[in-house]
């Protein structure tokens, strides 16, 4: 059984939500916050897997309480679920922590489907929103030092990982999925997971997500 918090201010938005989820015979909804410190105290209470976690809250926003969950070093996992065509701030869940990102209008299905794969360890962002997100994301990014001839300095992050897994690193970053890195690059697909596995072991990255930021962050991908 999958348990979720949702944590959104707008009550319609929860009950809706809510009515969603718990049709669901694997899914059983733990509670409903307003705010992000009302999150973060349920969290602390119920330990869900998963939370359904709003942008725009009144004092708390959901930014912060996921960067506060995430840092608690809890299994909880948050699917960020915004109106991103309205929000500028919705990259900043990217570096908070969060494990996914759905916009409000997406169909219930996508919604159910989006719980169950964050729920399993597994990142949601389609990858025409994970181009957008990251096209935002990579413009607050610091300039690297010294002019663009000069190559990075080695990350440590990247230290121990092979050659073969830095290269699954970098197509990660550019937005290919396990069938298609196992595809162009002649792997098996289990292959492929098992690397995926190994490199956000080695690099410390909570999910797929996290590991399109570390390629971004190193250099190994550039913004479009």
């Amino acid at each position: 059984m999958t348990t979720v918090l949702i944590a959104d201010d707008q009550a319609m938005q929860r009950f809706g939500f809510r009515m969603l989820l718990e049709s669901q015979d694997d899914m059983t909804v733990v509670g409903e916050a307003a705010n992000g410190t009302e999150a973060i105290r349920l969290v602390d209470r119920f330990h869900p897997d998963v939370v359904l976690m709003d942008i725009r809250m009144p004092g708390l926003d959901g930014i912060e309480a996921t960067r506060r969950i995430i840092a608690t070093g809890a299994r909880t996992r948050v699917l960020i679920v915004t109106t991103f065509d309205l929000d500028e701030y919705a990259y900043d869940g990217l570096r908070a922590g969060a494990s996914g990102f759905l916009v409000k209008d997406a169909q219930p299905e996508e919604l159910l489907a989006g719980v169950r794969a964050v729920a399993s360890g597994d990142a949601v962002v389609a990858p025409s929103l994970t181009r957008r997100l990251l096209d935002a994301y990579v413009q607050h990014l610091p300039a690297a030092p010294g002019s663009r001839s000069t190559p990075p300095a080695p990350d440590p992050r990247l230290a121990s990982l092979t050659e073969r897994e830095r290269e699954i690193l970098t197509v990660i970053g550019q937005g290919w999925t396990n069938t298609e890195i196992a595809g162009r690059l002649h792997l098996a697909e289990s292959t492929v997971k098992t690397h995926v596995s190994r490199i956000l072991a080695k690099t410390g990255a909570r999910d797929r997500v996290q590991a399109v930021i570390l390629a971004y962050d190193t250099q190994l991908v550039s913004p479009a």
